[in-house]
């Protein structure tokens, strides 16, 4: 990149490492902006681009309650 742009963008859908995130900020070199799946989520999400938001009900059975009958 060097030479030839101001600054970079990296995705993922899953995440960076610690070394990944170091040479994105590393001194003297171009910006690389890194978007990790968590932050793409959010990205779409807050844009309202391709996805649809539902919320879900999630029922635990509490067993030990009907283990005294």
């Amino acid at each position: 990149m060097v030479g030839r742009a101001d600054k970079g963008l990296v995705m993922t859908t899953g995440t960076f490492s610690t070394d990944a995130r170091k040479e994105a900020t590393r001194d003297g070199a171009p910006a690389i902006d890194l978007v990790d799946g968590e932050t793409l989520c959010a990205l779409l999400k807050s844009l309202k681009i391709g996805v649809s938001i539902r919320n879900v009900e999630h029922v635990l059975v509490e067993q030990h309650v009907f283990l005294e009958f």
